[in-house]
């Protein structure tokens, strides 16, 4: 008889509690700060141009081998707008091969690759590939909207 009152209190207390579920796609819950959705390139608003120099550092280092960057002489840089001397001209990654793991970030030496921490990083689907196949607008169009940032380490 103790046995049944005990799973009986179990089975209320678990009833009556207040429900876990999310309504996924109008509500979201927080993504962590630190977590880690698809690359994408920074904008610098100072200057009115990409961080990026086109280095190729991040496609060396990148294991899946998803990028393709070039780069070209900075027209900025002749004029005195600029201190970069060479800038992004081509960029790619396609995110159907991405594995996500950050490589790409650590790699560059002038922090111009962020993780997509928002909800669109991670909700990516297609039905053809080719869509996930991002240039260089696409990947900066985040960063141009203020939508994400560079991430500054705390001193």
């Amino acid at each position: 008889m103790i046995g049944v009152l005990k799973s009986l209190k179990t089975t209320l207390s678990v009833a009556l509690r207040p429900p876990v579920t999310v309504q996924y796609p109008e509500v979201h819950r927080p993504v962590p700060e630190r977590e880690r959705a698809f690359p994408l390139l920074l904008w610098d608003a100072e200057t009115v141009e990409p961080f990026c120099t086109g280095c190729q550092a991040c496609e060396r280092a990148c294991p899946v081998d998803c990028m393709t960057v070039t780069m070209r002489d900075n027209p900025k840089y002749k004029t005195g707008e600029s201190k970069r001397r060479k800038i992004v001209d081509t960029f790619w990654i396609d995110y159907g091969r991405c594995m996500r793991c950050n490589i790409c970030v650590e790699v560059c030496n002038f922090d111009a690759i962020a993780m997509n921490n928002t909800w669109s990083g991670h909700e990516l689907s297609a039905y053809d590939r080719e869509e996930l196949v991002m240039d260089l607008d696409e990947l900066l169009a985040k960063s141009k909207a203020g939508e994400v940032t560079r991430w500054v380490a705390p001193s």
